[in-house]
């Protein structure tokens, strides 16, 4: 989530340790320890609360189906169909460039014909750049 690193970390403590000294750190920590106990015991409460407000029909409910990824996945989405299928990344590797899924034997057959106003799209090796056109611009 943070993407911290084991140098991030020891950077913010040798930091912590500076602004702070040594003497002030541990009762800085232990509040901080106890912020959080007290943060997580009212996002606890409110769930708890949320679910009685609800009634029983909702007994099943989790909070974490509000989430909207899991909302589409839960409630919009085939079970055959999930998320990746929406990137739109693959979408267009797969409906416009012809390139075969994972898995599969190979993309669009070559004995269709191609549509008259259809140009062909050139992929790039990796590595290559583009051509550039100064004129263009």
């Amino acid at each position: 989530m943070f993407d911290l690193s084991i140098t991030k970390i020891a950077v913010l403590l040798v930091l912590a340790v500076v602004i702070f000294g040594p003497e002030q750190l541990p009762k800085l920590a232990q509040q901080a320890g106890r912020a959080l106990r007290d943060l997580r015991r009212l996002a606890d409460s409110a769930t708890r609360d949320l679910k009685e407000g609800l009634g029983p029909e909702f007994a099943d409910f989790d909070v974490t189906d509000l989430h909207p990824k899991n909302f589409v996945r839960k409630h919009l989405l085939d079970d055959d169909m999930g998320l990746d299928d929406l990137d739109p990344r693959k979408f267009v590797r797969k409906h416009l460039l012809d390139e075969p899924e994972a898995g599969q034997a190979g993309g669009a057959s070559m004995a269709e014909p191609m549509p008259e106003d259809a140009t062909a799209v050139a992929v790039l090796p990796p590595g290559e750049t583009p051509p550039y056109d100064s004129e263009a611009t």
